[in-house]
Order: structure tokens, then C-alpha cells, then sequence
């Protein structure tokens, strides 16, 4: 019987560890910014892949801050790490203040699996995961990441008249003329509009 001796840097994760990376990985999956930047293939044809590598990276975070300081990382550096990937792998800037909600809902999620309550926790974020899977997002995308109108230029009038609140007008769909059938049970066939 031989047993096989794993380096410590490839050491079986604590059960904890386990259960926090669950629960980022559903964090991630019910975050709307992320879910549109996967549907919409913003990261390339490996967009969902890096979904996964984002939450290692969290999770790798907040393992070395735990045997550097036993200290978990606080959200802005969290949010600094999720905005830097955004950027990075789906070239998308976060700027609807979202990103600074996940990052705590992220730092609470370790606070809750290090005091041994985040079974609980991770099925119920599980779970919205679940659902917001089973729902489909909306995507507005924002060219440019320029304030200022003085960089547009002359274009800058045309784009102002393309600029609307009000949804586009629905065209009426043309009707179906209903068959008219005489008493014998025939067709009647009508004259064509052409001449």
C-alpha cells in the first residue's frame, strides 16, 4: 500500500476554504455585470473560464491574507481586485457601483464561513445563483470612457439627435386576410389589387 505526500503548496484545501470558494463562485454567478460579460463573449470565447479564475483569485486572496496577518482583506481591496479583472479580462470598466457591493458581500461571506455559519449562507447565495441563471440580463454598452464633449468633435451634433429616451416605434404587422367561404362550403376567391 503506498501513500502519495503532496508538496504544501499543493496541500488539500481546509474544508472552510472549500466553502468560501463555493460561495464566491455564486457571488460571481448572480452578479449581472459579470453574467453579461460571459452571455455577451466580452472575455472571449473563454469568458465563463474566466469567471472561475476570478474567483480563485479572490480566494487566493483572502488565503494569504489569513496566514500573512489573520486579517481578511477589506472590500476596497477586494473591489480594487474584481474592477482590475474586469478591466483585464473582459476589457469592461465597472462604474455603476456594483462591483462595491459584491466585494462586501464578499468580505461578509468570509467573516460568515470563519465563525462557522457560512453553510447556511453559501446554499442560500447558491441558490440566487441558481435563479439568476435561470433569468436573462439586459446588456447596455457604453462606448468610450470620456466625460468630456469637447473630444467628439463635429460628429457630436449627429450623435445628440440619435439620443433617445423613448423605445423605438413598433412597426403593425400587416393583417392576414381571412378566407371568405360561401354557403356551398366554397372559397371565394377576390380580385388581386394589381392591374
Amino acid at each position: 500500500m503506498s501513500s502519495s505526500v503532496q508538496p504544501a503548496s499543493q496541500a488539500t484545501p481546509s474544508p472552510p476554504l472549500i466553502l468560501f470558494a463555493r460561495g464566491v463562485i455564486a457571488l460571481l454567478t448572480s452578479w449581472p455585470v459579470l453574467r453579461i460579460a460571459i452571455d455577451q463573449a466580452w472575455g472571449g470565447p473563454e469568458s465563463l473560464e474566466k469567471r472561475t479564475f476570478l474567483a480563485s483569485e479572490i480566494v487566493d486572496a483572502f488565503e494569504e491574507a489569513q496566514k500573512r496577518s489573520k486579517t481578511a482583506p477589506d472590500f476596497d481591496d477586494v473591489e480594487v481586485l474584481i474592477l482590475q479583472a474586469m478591466a483585464e479580462e473582459f476589457n469592461c470598466e465597472i462604474d455603476d457601483g456594483s462591483s462595491e457591493g459584491l466585494a462586501r458581500d464578499i468580505v461578509s461571506l468570509w467573516k460568515e464561513v470563519r465563525e462557522g455559519r457560512g453553510v447556511e449562507e453559501v446554499e442560500r447565495i447558491e441558490g440566487l445563483a441558481r435563479q439568476a441563471g435561470a433569468s436573462e440580463v439586459q446588456a447596455t454598452r457604453q462606448e468610450g470612457g470620456s466625460d468630456s464633449e469637447d473630444e467628439e468633435g463635429e460628429d457630436s451634433e449627429s450623435d445628440d439627435e440619435m439620443e433617445t429616451d423613448e423605445p423605438p416605434a413598433l412597426i403593425p404587422q400587416k393583417s392576414t386576410r381571412v378566407p371568405e367561404v360561401d354557403e356551398d362550403g366554397f372559397t371565394v376567391v377576390g380580385r388581386s389589387g394589381r392591374r
